[in-house]
Parts: C-alpha cells; sequence; structure tokens
C-alpha cells in the first residue's frame, strides 16, 4: 500500500501522541504530556496539528441502545464491477450504519446495520440497502452478543507486548439512561470529542457544571464512548483484517473470551450463522499475522477453520465518518490502511 506523505512524516512523538489520545481522546494535554515525557505546550501544538491534518479524529457516540432496543446485523455486500465505491457512498449517508468498510475477498464491503426492535426489518434490506444501485447481493447475520470493541489497540506499541488486555463486558444501556440534555451533549461531541465543557454548554444552553456532571456520570456507566480514529499506517500497522472463525458450539464463548484478550483483537462478537465469531485483528506486518493465525488463532480448542477480508478503506467506526476517506477516494489525504 502507499503512503500518503504526511504520514511518513510522523516521529516518534506523534505517535504517542496518538497511543496516548486512543487511550482516551479527551485526556488533558497535561495528562497526555506525562504519557509522552514531554511539555504541555509541544504536545498540544502537534496533537492540534494531527487532528487539523484529519489524521486523527475523536468522537463521542452514545451506546446503540440509547435511543431503545435495536439489534445489529453484519451485512457482507457483493457489488457489480466497478460499482464498489459508488455502494459505499450511500451507506455511508446512512446513520442506521455503525461500521463501514471495503474489504477484499469475494465479499465487496462489510457493514453493520443498527436496527431497532420495533423498525421492519425487511423495509431495511429489501426496499433500500439491496434497492441501492450497484448492489448485487446481500449476506445478513444477527450479531448475538458483543465481546469485545475497543479503539486502544495501539496501546501494545507502548507496553511491546500483545496479549495484555482484560475484556470488560459491554455495557447494557437503555433509554432511561438518557434525558434530553445528554443527547443533546453528545450531539455536539460526536462532532468534536474534544470541545470543552464550556463550549458544549454555551452551545446548548446550560451551564458549564451540567454538561460536565452528565457526561462523566455516562461515561463512568458506559452509555458513551470516546472514539479515536486513526488510520493504521500512521502507527505502522500495516494490516487490518477481519475473521469469520467458525467454531464448534461448545467452545464458542471460550474461544470468543480468549480471542478478547489479545491487544491485536479490536473487535470480537458471536454472529448467529453458523456457530461463527467476526473477528478484527489490527497487527504491525504479515509476519504478526502469520504468528496470529498459527500460533494463537489455529490452535484455540473448537475453531474449525475461518474466512478472512482484509480491510481497503474504512469509512465508518461507531457511526462516526473517518476523517480521511473523502480524501483517499480523490486520492489525497492519509492513505492506507484504516483504523
Amino acid at each position: 500500500m502507499s503512503i500518503n506523505p504526511v504520514l511518513n512524516q510522523l516521529d516518534e512523538l506523534d505517535r504517542r501522541i496518538i497511543v496516548a489520545l486512543q487511550s482516551d481522546g479527551r485526556a488533558s494535554w497535561t495528562s497526555v504530556a506525562d504519557v509522552c515525557d514531554t511539555s504541555v505546550p509541544t504536545v498540544a501544538r502537534r496533537a492540534q496539528q494531527l487532528l487539523a491534518e484529519g489524521i486523527v479524529r475523536v468522537g463521542v457516540t452514545p451506546d446503540i441502545s440509547h435511543a431503545g432496543p435495536v439489534n445489529l446485523f453484519i451485512l457482507r455486500i457483493g457489488c457489480e464491477p466497478g460499482r464498489q465505491t459508488e455502494v459505499a457512498l450511500e451507506l455511508v449517508r446512512r446513520e442506521d450504519v455503525r461500521f463501514l468498510t471495503l474489504v477484499t475477498g469475494e465479499t465487496d464491503i462489510i457493514a453493520e446495520l443498527n436496527v431497532r426492535t420495533d423498525d421492519s426489518l425487511h423495509t431495511r434490506l429489501i426496499d433500500e440497502v439491496l434497492a441501492i444501485d450497484g448492489v448485487s447481493r446481500c449476506e445478513t447475520d444477527l450479531l448475538l452478543h458483543t465481546y469485545k470493541a475497543t479503539n486502544d489497540w495501539s496501546r501494545q506499541l507502548l507496553t511491546g507486548k500483545d496479549h495484555v488486555y482484560t475484556p470488560v463486558e459491554p455495557h447494557e444501556c437503555d433509554s432511561s439512561h438518557f434525558n434530553d440534555t445528554d443527547r443533546a451533549i453528545v450531539a455536539v461531541l460526536r462532532d468534536d470529542g474534544r470541545a470543552s465543557f464550556q463550549g458544549v454548554a454555551d452551545m446548548i444552553g446550560v451551564n458549564e457544571s451540567t454538561v460536565r456532571r452528565r457526561f462523566e456520570t455516562l461515561r463512568a456507566r458506559g452509555c458513551i464512548l470516546v472514539n479515536t480514529l486513526v488510520p493504521a499506517p500512521a502507527l505502522g500497522f500495516e494490516s487490518e483484517i477481519i475473521f469469520m472463525i467458525t467454531v464448534t458450539p461448545a467452545n464458542l464463548d471460550s474461544a470468543a473470551r480468549e480471542l478478547a484478550t489479545y491487544r491485536g483483537v479490536r473487535y470480537v462478537a458471536a454472529t448467529l450463522n453458523g456457530s461463527s465469531l467476526m473477528c478484527e485483528v489490527i497487527l504491525p506486518t504479515t509476519r504478526d499475522v502469520f504468528d496470529f493465525v498459527t500460533r494463537t488463532l489455529g490452535p484455540l480448542p473448537g475453531v474449525q477453520g475461518w474466512t478472512a477480508n482484509m480491510e481497503m478503506l474504512n469509512l465508518k467506526r461507531g457511526f462516526i465518518e473517518t476523517p480521511w476517506w473523502r480524501g483517499r477516494l480523490n486520492g489525497s489525504g492519509p492513505s492506507g490502511g484504516d483504523a
């Protein structure tokens, strides 16, 4: 893959700043400076430049159930030859698409569709997704349980270790955890996850202490997520892969929990079809991928096989558009895979 010159110009301090922001996208510049062992003005200047150039984006999103009960469906979409980009452009506009990526293999696009339980799945899939000009087929699978969904995979760069992650069960959220003020706060922070509490308060017409208190309460409960998006090559990572893993039913849960302990595994979820796990892996090199499949994935009890898709261009994560995908399609902006 070609790497944009902007990414080639990132030095070790830039990368450490990015790693710190992936751990906490709203961390103070003082906290980031402590992690990076440098001055606050230097960190603030470098980080603000990374944000302005679209190499990094921080956004806050609510739990998928904040407006009521939902189901998530994994869509594996095939497109007519040469129509993949057009289809992706239609899908990225949809507010119900949480994740969207162009991939290699027999499937052209993998997406997550968020459907409220009182909505019509038939309407969403048949009348809307399959009706998109250029879509030739769509395999749909219900997501049963998420074991891991994290954005701090880059911490392995600081620790030098991979198998160090302690999985945390996702928070069970519902609409009663949010009020109108909460939704207004999140709406502002979705576009600018580092906006000051005072700035948010001025925009929605409440006092700063209310914004701070409500935000910290939601975050402590796990009702909101601070996402830091960054192209993987900015941190020297070459490989982003989505595995669909077939596991014997009796070993499905244990295999998923073991996979979730690996830092390089960003996402693990159980799906309905074929006793499968969907597993997204972000690793530095092809050699690391080989080690993962031969030393981690292959030996897991119950694993019977898998298919894999390399991610070529990621347009959405956590309902947030990546800041670089439009530039990639136009031949400018950060290049390479995305995280």
